[in-house]
This record gives structure tokens, sequence and C-alpha cells, in this order.
């Protein structure tokens, strides 16, 4: 047999004793202590028949042929009065196969059982070979590296607990050196091959297999490091959330035993939810962790003893350990919670409640069938692994938000605070279930008994200002064109004639598709004429204006858009200022009660609140919520009436704005719209709210051909006398503090389709600049 490893390496193995037999040498000369002289000497005798010792040999048969002489020969290296207390055996280097054992490792290979198999721990194929090939380095080429991997048995005890053995290795009897076939690499080859330590195929190439000789035995030495090993198994296997790989550790549990040193044991764990006061399962976890404490906890106390429970964790956060139920208190054993302990055959527990920063974030519980199982000094082994579950934890609930933010995200977009907690709600068990690999669908998100506040500044007359500034560009267009194609030759004359009747179209019948065909005169015709006079020889007064002319038109649509332009550009910075505006003020409004809140811009500003106790369950709602938030509504937009004043003159463009604010008393329901990521009302019954909103914008005054909304003027519309009595008190404190005049108006809002019965109240805005 040339290889005694499993995995293959850069050795061929001999087992030899012949460093140590000249160690024996050394001592029969040169030792002044008689009787070690006549020891060294008798060994040496018994030996000398006996080549193989010295010269090596592979059959491992041998050992146990010759084991009792083995045994004689190495008995200094293994003292009788330390075989009880010392882990230790000779062993070929590296190697699974072990020989003249301590007593007390004998007693731990035979609780092991029949069936074990001593087995390095946690070392690949690969890291094996060029580990071996580092100790030719070291004993060969005289490389001071440290090539210190460390190595573990792990071995099961009598209870079937696993145990973790470090092992430590003497080395001092064993020779390395090449054979015939061996490479010498040289000192730059060497350095090279350290800083690829990850190559194995580059190890290989310059120590093939079996080109150097191992000869000699090694003395392994094993020390207990369970707790060690079991603490950082559990750095790495404690909860926590990959989202691309949802399986748990099914070694969790057998972790805690070898830690504890519980044959039989039971862990479960509890995330705490703070907000709902009650704990949460671990779905992922279900089929690892055993919650029977914790289970009736959840399934057996009515919400007030749970909370008080909770309450008195986060007080008292002091762990229990009962060492032995039995032993428990005789009024102990008449409450419910003894039954559920003997129920489950616990007779021994641990309850841990984990604590950040004086909050409850979990709880843990150890069960066992076996009295006596936990104790104080299990609890106080605790503390060494405490930090590592706070950071597990902390890990788990930030993947966890990070998770939810993120279904959040993808499934609902944006959401305003003040609604968000719902979104969370579902968005959880939405991650609970894929935790636990379940279908989860998600419900529709939906408000009900809410009352609505509807308020807009609606720029005057935008849609009659954009379509004479869009006549205004066309104009311009065409007169640039004519004077262009005038400066060509006569093939350009049907498309001044083209133009000609675009001009008149334009300006005395227009026709709902005459930009259209305007726009496909000039992409089709006129454009593509006047590149080929950019690339012809023309004249430079046509090539420069026609480059002028490119200049101004819009690429996207091939028309002039200076005009336009500017409205644009005036309607963006009016629209910016009054939202920002009305988003400022807004901070104030969610103090007076969270509520939903959302605001549209188009040609003006417009904006929904939604007030009612379905979004803030766990606050106080009244009416004088909705009558505070009236008032807010009525002042700010005042407010955004005069700031309007304060920047109009520098519009590139001159604009107006009329405020319109919609009182509606009854509730409404609203609901997600999945499809288009945004609230609207529930239900037919709710949408004669939308209805009366939209039909509004261009309503008059009853009987007459003037709208009901001005600029400089806020209008109030309302259905009864009891509103116009609350909106005349807002009214006087604003005229009050300044912000409005006393020239307020009684209107009657024309019957609309379906709508009767409107009032109106409107009053003009303070001109005054200084007003606040």
């Amino acid at each position: 047999m040339a290889n005694l490893y499993k995995k293959d390496s850069p050795f061929q193995v001999y087992i030899s004793f012949k460093k140590y037999l000249d160690v024996l040498e050394h001592i029969r000369y040169n030792d002044r202590l008689e009787y070690r002289v006549n020891y060294a000497e008798s060994l040496i005798e018994k030996t000398k028949n006996f080549k193989e010792l010295k010269e090596g040999f592979q059959d491992i048969s041998l050992l146990e042929k010759n084991g009792d002489l083995i045994r004689l020969l190495l008995a200094d290296l293994f003292p009788t009065g330390l075989t009880h207390n010392e882990i230790k055996a000779a062993s070929i280097p590296l190697s699974n196969i072990t020989f003249n054992y301590t007593e007390r490792f004998k007693g731990i290979l035979k609780d092991a059982g029949t069936d074990f198999e001593i087995e390095l721990r946690n070392i690949s194929d690969n890291e094996f070979y060029v580990f071996c090939c580092c100790l030719i380095l070291q004993a060969y080429f005289k490389k001071d590296i440290k090539s210190t991997i460390p190595f573990y048995y792990d071995i099961p005890n009598k209870q079937g607990i696993m145990k973790h053995y470090k092992i430590t290795v003497n080395s001092d009897f064993t020779e390395i050196f090449p054979t015939e076939d061996a490479k010498i690499p040289s000192d730059d080859i060497l350095d090279m091959l350290l800083e690829n330590l990850d190559d194995f195929k580059l190890w290989k190439k310059y120590f093939p297999s079996q080109s150097w000789i191992l000869k000699g035995f090694t003395i392994i030495s094993l020390v207990d490091c369970t707790s060690e090993v079991a603490l950082s198994d559990l750095k790495s296997s404690m909860i926590e959330i990959d989202p691309e790989d949802l399986n748990p550790n099914e070694n969790l549990t057998e972790i805690f035993k070898s830690y504890f040193d519980v044959a039989e044991l039971n862990f479960g764990l509890m995330t705490f939810n703070k907000k709902e006061q009650k704990l949460d399962k671990l779905p992922i976890y279900e089929s690892v962790l055993t919650n029977h404490i914790l289970d009736f906890w959840i399934n057996t106390f009515d919400e007030e003893t749970r909370i008080n429970t909770f309450n008195n964790l986060s007080h008292n956060s002091k762990p229990i350990v009962v060492s032995n139920v039995n032993k428990l208190d005789e009024n102990v054993r008449q409450l419910p919670s003894f039954n559920i302990l003997k129920d489950n055959n616990v007779n021994s527990f641990m309850v841990i409640p984990i604590m950040k920063d004086n909050d409850l974030l979990a709880i843990m519980e150890f069960t066992s069938p076996i009295a006596g199982s936990f104790n104080g000094l299990k609890l106080k082994k605790m503390e060494f692994f405490s930090d590592m579950i706070l950071f597990s934890l902390s890990r788990f609930y930030f993947e966890k938000n990070y998770q939810i933010e993120a279904i959040i995200q993808r499934e609902y977009t944006s959401i305003h605070d003040s609604v968000v907690w719902k979104f969370r709600n579902e968005a959880e068990k939405y991650f609970t279930a894929s935790l636990g690999k379940k279908i989860y669908t998600l419900k529709q998100i939906s408000f009900k008994n809410l009352t609505p506040l509807f308020g807009v500044s609606d720029i005057r007359s935008s849609s009659e200002k954009r379509f004479n500034l869009m006549l205004q560009d066309l104009n311009q267009q065409i007169e640039w064109l004519i004077d262009i194609l005038t400066l060509t030759n006569s093939d350009s004359e049907k498309f001044t004639l083209a133009l000609d009747v675009f001009e008149n179209e334009l300006n005395n019948e227009i026709k709902a598709d005459t930009e259209q065909r305007f726009q496909r005169l000039l992409r089709e015709e006129i454009h593509p004429f006047l590149q080929a006079k950019l690339e012809v020889r023309s004249s430079r007064e046509v090539k420069t204006k026609i480059k002028d002319y490119f200049l101004q038109v819009l690429s996207q649509t091939d028309l002039f858009y200076n005009h336009r332009k500017k409205l644009d550009d005036s309607i963006t910075l009016l629209n910016r200022k009054l939202a920002d505006m009305l988003d400022e003020n807004q901070i104030k409004a969610q103090q007076i009660f969270p509520h939903y809140y959302e605001r549209f811009k188009s040609d003006g500003v417009e904006h929904n609140l939604y007030i009612g106790h379905n979004i803030s369950p766990e606050l106080h709602y009244t009416s004088k919520v909705v009558h505070k938030l009236r008032y807010w509504q009525l002042k700010t937009i005042c407010k955004m009436e005069l700031e309007f004043q304060s920047f109009k003159q520098d519009l590139p463009i001159s604009l107006d704005i009329a405020s319109l604010i919609f009182v509606y008393n009854e509730k409404i329901d609203i609901r997600f719209r999945m499809d288009e990521k945004r609230f609207d009302v529930d239900g037919a019954y709710n949408s004669y709210y939308e209805i009366i909103k939209k039909r509004l914008d261009k309503a008059h005054v009853k009987d007459s051909s003037e709208r009901i909304t001005a600029p400089g003027k806020i209008t109030i519309v309302y259905f009864g006398m009891e509103n116009q009595k609350e909106y005349l008190e807002y009214i006087t404190k604003l005229q009050k503090k300044g912000i409005l005049q006393h020239d307020i108006e009684f209107l009657k809002v024309e019957d609309l389709q379906g709508i009767t019965g409107l009032l109106a109240l409107r009053v003009s805005i303070s001109q005054d600049d200084t007003v606040n």
C-alpha cells in the first residue's frame, strides 16, 4: 500500500520509529544516569529483531501485531500516571489512523460506538494537499511559514452529544525527503507558490502526487473545546435571513446540545412585535424550533394577561431558570402553565428575554425532558453569545424591514406616511408567508368612513393661453419658412403655396387636425428639402437662415416651441412653488391628526385629504379634528394665493390662479388601485363625490355666465347652512389677521348634471404684501 491517506497527497507514507530509536541510542551512550541507560538498552534489544520498526513499513496490520512492543517502546511518551487524564495517541501523520491510545482516549472512542470512524473536520481535499506541501517547505526547505490550520475531531459521547476536540500534533519523530522523481523548486518558485495558496493545480505541478517520502509517526493530543467550537458554529448558524437561500440551519438544536452538554434539548425562539404586543414565530425555522412555553403564551393567555406579561418582561428582563420542574412550589404546580410543561414532558427549562436598549426584541426558550439539565451555570454560558444573538436579531430585523420596504415599493410604489402602516402589515404577511414557502395573495388596501377635503388652485384660462401661443409659434414658423423659401429657386414654389393655405387655415378656420397635417408636411417634405439645401451649393445667406431656423425647431415635434415653452416654464415654476408650500404646510396638518394626503400638479395644484379613525386607529378621533383641518386648509390656500402674488410678476408668461375648496359632509371609502398604484374612491356611491369635484371646475353662478371661481378670490362650495356657518367663522378669523378682505359673496351654483342645491361663499384675498 503506497498511500496511507484517504486523500491524495504529495507523500508516500511509511510508519517508522527510527527517529525515536535514535533518541534511545543517544541515551544509551550519553546519559549519565545508569537506570536510563539500562532502560534504553533494554528497549533497543527488544526491537532489534523487528527491522521494519526502524526501516519503515506500510502494512498497518503490523501495528496491531506488534502492539505490545510499540506500547512498551513508547512508554516514556505515554506515562501510565496520566493515562486516565490525557486524550492522547500515536498517529500516522495527518491521517485518521491512530494507535497506542491512553485509557481516556479509549473510553471516548468506546462511547462513540463501534461504527464510528474518526475523521478530520472541515478540510477539503485541495486544502489538505496544499497543507502537506507546506509541511515539505517547512521541514525540507526550512521555510519559516505558519501553516497552522486548526484540525478537529468530532466525536459523539455516550448520550449522543457531539463533542469537539482540537488536535495538537508533535512531529518530532517524522522526517521528510524527496524521491528520485521529486522536483526541487527554486526559492523564487517557492515564493510564488506561497503567494498562490488557493491554486491547487499549481502546487501539484511542482509537488506531484507521491513524489516525496514522509516517514515516522506523530503524537496527537486532544483538547475538549466543545463549547468554543459550538460557539463558533453559532456565529454562522444563528437566525439570519438570506433572500437568495431561505433554508434554515437544521443543526442549530444540535449545536446547542453540544454547547450546553444536554443530550435531549429543544430550542425555541420568537421575535417580539412591539406595536401589536405579541410574539411572532419565525416561519423559516418552524421545522427546527420547538416552542413549548412560548406557544402556550401566544395561544392560551388572554390579551390583557399577555400584554401584562410582556410589560413585566420589559421592565424586569431577568431570565427564568427551573432546574427541576417537579420541585416547584405547590402553588405553581396548580397553575395552567404547569400542565403545559407536564403535557410536553418538560422537566427542566430556561426562558430568556433578549433585550436591547431596554426594549424586548425576542424570547428564547430551552427545554429538556431530563431534570437538572439547566441551572445557573448553564445560564451563565449564555453570556458568551448574548452579543451574538443581539447581532443576529438586529440583522434579522434590518433584513426584514429591507425586504418589507422592497415589497411595498414593488407592489404599491411610494406610499404616504400616514397609511404606510397598513401596507407594512400586508407586506409583512406576504414576507412571512414567503419565509415559510407558502403562497400569499396580497389583499386590497382600503380605508372606510373617511371625511374628504378637496382644494384646488387652478390656473385660469391656461388652455386658451396655450392655444393662442400655439398659433403664435406656428405663424412665426410659417413666416420663417416663407422667408427662406423666397430666397431659394423656383422648385420651392409648391411649398410656399402649401404654407399660405396653412396660414389662412390657422388664422381663420382652424380644424382639429390642422397641426398634425402641418407637422406631416414639415417632416416629409419641407424639412428634407431644407436639409438637402445645406448639402448642395447654396448661398451663405440661405444656409445661415436654414441653420438658424432649425435651432428653433423642437426635434420631437418639428415645430417652433418658443412661446409655448415660456408658458410651460411659467406653469412649471408656479406649480413647483405652490406644491412646495402645500407640502411644507402639510407637516403641521399631520400634527393635528394623521391623515392621507395627496396632491397633483397639472395646470395648477389640487389636493385631497382623507381623515378618519381608520387612518390612525390608535389615536382619539372626534369631529373637532375635521374642523381644525378645514380651517388649516382654508388658511393654507390663502397663503398660497398670497405667495403667488409675490412671484407672479417674475413669470415668463403672465398667469392668474383661482382657488376653490369643496366641503363634503358624507363619509367615503378609499381603496388602493393596484393597476394605477394610487388610492381612489371605492364604490358607486362614493363616486358621486368625484363627479361633483370634476364638474365644479367650470361651474357658473346660477342664472349667469360668471364662473364661480375668480382670480384673487377663494371660493368655498358646500351643500347646507351648517357648513356656511362653520366657514364664516373661519373667514372671520382670517379677516382679523388681514388675510381676507371684507367682501363676502353668497352665491348659488348652477344646477349641474345630477347635482343640485350647491351653495358657495366667495371672498377676496388681501392685497397687502406684508400680511403673514
